[in-house]
């Protein structure tokens, strides 16, 4: 398989000392599974421009590495209607030249951190094939597990003071931010959320976040802030290794504003290099918004009043709509933790949930089912129910229908699509997909809420949410609007992400 890198990929990999931690792991990934590594004649003469000497120099030395395209494809005239329609300057052409030899099957699949490249990929249906760094090395560990050789320990939160300033993880933040090491040390009895690369104890995630009050002062945001509660982002880097850590993150952000009882969330951050770039877009994927500046950084915004958007899920994640279809959906216990880690069960072990997943971090997940209808539709709420007999079958969680995929053209279409949200090996969804003419289909949802207190069958019984043993639902079993409020009364759920 031929995999094509643009440029600053390149660049980034060939500068002498790699800053990034995600670039070496996509590299070894590359070579761990086999693919070739592809750069185009383009690239080349851009990299020997560089006005770095020793980033020319190096990639001259290295460039053997790589197989090189040296006649670009001719361009179709689909392409050069995309190019017509999105390209504004020279340099958007030559990234429109290098898609275009993924679209002319040159190459198999192309990395870049470049927006409008992942755009015009999409103008051109050809989405499927055009990457970014973590999202490429997610689709590595989704289709090839056994070359997985570390672990994302679980996220812990821990104090500044116990973190090893040193690690090279805060290399590119004390770039950033000269009086960094002097902020981080004032900070040493306060708690940050990290992650942490079992193999080698390297810091791969942290995250900082702060509660604000009405009064506090925002005369250096511009435009200015008016007086409400918010959360305060105060620190937030990922680096990129298939393991959706950055959604995982994003719903500790979420679940703290939730439990505060924020009127908004905020971030300051740069845009400055391409890791800084890809949480950014991640960010605006779940709803932020540019609102100004402070100073040089750029400031985003994610309102967090009680809403809910339909037609945008994640805008407005984690709110939900009762007014919606409820379900109760169920999943089999060797499935459920999987997919759902944190409503673990007490009687389950968490050392046999270690993170080293995409689908147990993602807020984003798949199911798959079988079940005839109803079927749930976009926007639907859905309380998961873990099989497991009258007493120890229990609800465990709230998601949210994100949407429904109910054909798919071959049995490869459907493999590639459930892969990184499922929870099912490559292998079993061949099963389940040959395992009767009816074919599956597929829910994806968002992970919301686990109950705090766990009711089971019996109770669900007396509760007349079930009306006996035999009623235990074997597909998507829809419920009230009153019985759901029966079910969050007696679960002790909070409320407060529920939209009349």
């Amino acid at each position: 398989m031929k995999v094509l890198l643009d440029t600053n990929i390149i660049i980034h990999r060939e500068a002498g000392k790699i800053k990034n931690q995600d670039i070496g792991t996509l590299f070894k990934w590359l070579d761990r599974g086999h693919y070739t590594k592809v750069i185009h004649n383009l690239t080349v003469d851009e990299i020997r421009k560089h006005l770095n000497p020793d980033v020319v120099s190096t990639f001259s030395i290295k460039l053997q590495n790589y197989e090189i395209i040296k006649n670009s494809a001719p361009m179709t005239e689909k392409v050069k209607e995309v190019s017509k329609k999105i390209d504004t300057t020279e340099n958007d052409i030559i990234d429109t030249t290098i898609l275009n030899e993924v679209f002319s099957d040159r190459v198999d699949y192309l990395i870049t951190e470049d927006k409008k490249i992942h755009k015009k990929a999409e103008l051109l249906g050809i989405s499927e094939k055009v990457f970014t760094i973590d999202s490429f090395l997610e689709k590595i560990y989704s289709e090839n597990p056994e070359l997985i050789d570390y672990k994302v320990l679980n996220v812990q939160k821990i104090q500044f003071g116990k973190i090893d300033l040193s690690d090279s993880f805060f290399q590119s933040l004390k770039e950033d931010y000269p009086s960094f090491e002097k902020w981080f040390l004032r900070k040493y009895d306060d708690e940050a959320y990290i992650t942490v690369n079992s193999n080698n104890g390297r810091l791969l995630s942290f995250l900082y976040l702060k509660t604000e009050d009405e009064n506090e002062n925002y005369s250096d945001i511009n435009p200015v802030f008016q007086p409400k509660k918010r959360l305060k982002v105060g620190t937030f880097k990922v680096i990129s290794n298939g393991f959706r850590l950055g959604e995982r993150f994003l719903k500790i952000i979420f679940d703290n504003a939730l439990k505060n009882k924020v009127d908004e969330i905020y971030v300051t951050i740069f845009d400055k290099s391409d890791e800084q770039r890809r949480l950014i877009a991640l960010m605006e994927k779940w709803g932020f918004t540019y609102w100004g500046k402070k100073g040089d950084e750029n400031v985003y915004v994610r309102q967090f009043t009680p809403n809910f958007l339909i037609d945008d899920v994640n805008k407005t994640y984690p709110y939900i709509s009762e007014n919606n279809d409820i379900f109760i959906v169920p999943i089999y216990p060797d499935y459920h933790t999987e997919l759902l880690p944190d409503s673990i069960l007490n009687t389950e072990s968490p050392e046999d949930f270690i993170e080293d997943s995409p689908h147990r971090n993602g807020i984003s997940k798949v199911y798959v089912s079988r079940a005839i209808l109803p079927h749930p539709k976009k926007g639907d709420v859905l309380v998961f129910y873990r099989t497991g007999g009258y007493y120890k079958s229990v609800i465990t969680t709230i998601g949210l229908v994100s949407g429904i995929k109910e054909s798919f053209s071959n049995e490869d279409d459907f493999v590639k699509y459930c892969l990184r949200g499922s929870v099912f090996p490559e292998s079993e969804l061949h099963d389940m997909w040959n395992y009767s003419e009816r074919k599956p289909f597929v829910v994806s949802f968002l992970y919301v809420y686990s109950f705090p207190k766990r009711i089971n069958m019996k109770r669900l019984i007396e509760l007349r949410i079930f009306n006996g043993i035999n009623d235990a639902p074997r597909g998507f079993k829809k419920i009230t609007k009153e019985q759901f409020q029966k079910i969050l009364q007696e679960t002790k759920s909070e409320s407060s992400f529920i939209v009349d």
